[in-house]
Order: structure tokens, then sequence, then C-alpha cells
């Protein structure tokens, strides 16, 4: 008798627990974030039949047969891939309270500390190495999203605070070891440093090239980002450096007198680099020796 009662006891227990978890509350596009998650822990931007992911599509049968068929060799985190679903899903959990959310969160962060090199650097994918998704890559903000997820972590920032002390602890470290890789990065011309490439050999760390429109050249939109990271990190001489440096460049390389706007012609964007009085624009690639603007398409 005595075993029996234990017995009915734990499957009532059992049943109680089934009931509050499915009665958890649920957020509509976290529950689809979990279902794209790849098995890895990460997000990719596309679907195994090369379209893009988006969220605002139903999931029918045949979008989730597309879905459960994209492994792995899609995981990264370009196009915010990744670091944005893991950014949903922490704020979807502190709403919700789901612990499917935040499971899955854990899981996403997990991949980042997994996909980072030794010295501290990120690819834009993991684990697949081909053509150039094994660089250092600092283009779309790739790393610098990384980084941004795993300060938030270790800092207990934006939501970030229902994360474990483990996963704080290996941020943290992280944190540092890539921070000490956008300073080694950064490029010296004559031994002074300037800004930084879209792309890094992830071995010799040289600066390297990517796409036939994406040379080997000094970033402008991406530096942006990697100063506006750095000043939230606590100031050392090595760090104030590194941003003083960046920003006398941005001010010796301006282009005064002009203005760049997209628009519209024929429901289709024009890029327009016309001349403005009081403007100041800079180029989206520059040389790595000469600073001169560089075009390519």
């Amino acid at each position: 008798m005595t075993i029996h009662y234990m017995k009915t006891g734990f499957f009532a227990l059992t049943l109680l627990i089934s009931g509050c978890y499915a009665s958890q509350t649920k957020d509509t596009l976290a529950e689809k974030l979990l279902v794209y998650q790849l098995p890895i822990g990460a997000w990719g931007k596309q679907l195994n039949d090369g379209k893009a992911v988006d969220y605002k599509l139903r999931i029918d049968k045949a979008l989730l047969e597309k879905i459960k068929a994209t492994g792995d060799d899609h995981a990264t985190i370009d196009n915010n891939a990744t670091t944005r679903e893991i950014t949903m899903l922490v704020k979807a959990y502190k709403t919700t309270k789901n612990p499917a959310y935040l499971s899955a969160a854990e899981k996403g962060i997990q991949y980042l500390l997994m996909m980072q090199y030794e010295n501290g650097g990120f690819p834009q994918y993991f684990p697949n190495k081909s053509i150039y998704r094994k660089q250092i890559t600092y283009n779309d903000n790739a790393m610098i999203n990384a980084l941004t997820v795993l300060y938030n972590v270790s800092e207990g920032k934006n939501d970030f605070d229902v994360l474990n002390a483990e996963l704080k602890s290996k941020s943290k470290i992280a944190l540092q070891k890539g921070i000490g890789s956008i300073l080694r990065n950064q490029v010296l011309q004559n031994g002074i440093p300037t800004i930084w490439a879209d792309q890094y050999d992830e071995i010799t760390l040289e600066p390297a090239k990517a796409r036939a429109f994406e040379p080997i050249s000094l970033a402008t939109g991406e530096s942006v980002g990697i100063v506006r990271f750095l000043m939230l990190q606590p100031v050392t001489p090595e760090i104030e450096k590194s941003i003083r440096s960046a920003v006398k460049w941005f001010r010796e390389n301006k282009i005064e007198g002009y203005s760049y706007k997209v628009i519209k012609q024929n429901d289709k964007a024009v890029r327009v680099l016309a001349k403005e009085k009081g403007s100041v624009v800079w180029a989206r690639f520059y040389d790595l020796k000469t600073n001169t603007p560089i075009f390519g398409d």
C-alpha cells in the first residue's frame, strides 16, 4: 500500500508539473524562434532552400519541413542572426516566465561562446568554414553584435540579469578576449592606429577580402559600431588610445560639401552622392595605406 501510494503521488506530481508547463504564458514570436533554432543552438539567416528567414510567415507543414531540413551549416551571426533571437527570447522570458524561452536563449549564448576563436575573434559562420565564412568578421556588425550579447550577459543588463552565474562568468572571459582582439585588429598606418577592416584572416589576423565588393580596406560603418562598443567598457589606457585614434582618423578623412542619400525612382532604390554645402560624408571603404575611397560592385 505504501509503495502504491508513493507511485500514485509521483504520477500526480508529474501531471501537475506537466499541466503547469502547458499553461505557461506563451509569446507567439518566441514560439516561432524555438522552431527555427538549429540543433547547435544558433539560428540561420536563410533556410535550406536559400530563402531568407521571415518570422512573419505562418508556419505550415511545408514551411516546417524546410525549417527542419536546415542544418547547422546555416548557423551564423551574419545579418543579426542568432544575437537578435537570443535578445528576443530573453525579453520574452522576462515577460512570460516561460522556461523554454530562457533555455533556448542559454543554448544560443553557449553557441556564441563555442564559436569564438582563442584569439578572441568571431567567424561569420560556425561550424561552416567555407569561403570567407571562417574569417574574423566585423562586417554588418557581426562580431560586435556577439560581444554586445556577452557584455549584457556578464553585466546583467538589458534584461540579461536572468542568466545563470556560470554563463555570466564565461561571458565575462569571452568579452575580455573579444576586446583584446578588437585592439589588436585596429589597422596601423606607420605605427599609428586608424580604424578597422571588415574581415581578418583568422590565423594571421591580417585584413582580408570577402566578396568582390568587399575588398581589403578600412570599413567606416563597422568602425563606428566598434568605437561605440568600446565606449561602453571600463576605461583603460589601451581602450582610450584606441577610441581617440579612431575619432582622429574620422575627423581627418571626412568628405565635406557632399551628401549621400538613397531615393526611389520608378520603384527602384537610387543612391545619390551630391554636392551640398555644410554636409559631411565618409566613404564606405578606404584604402588601407592611402585612405583613398574605394568603390566596387
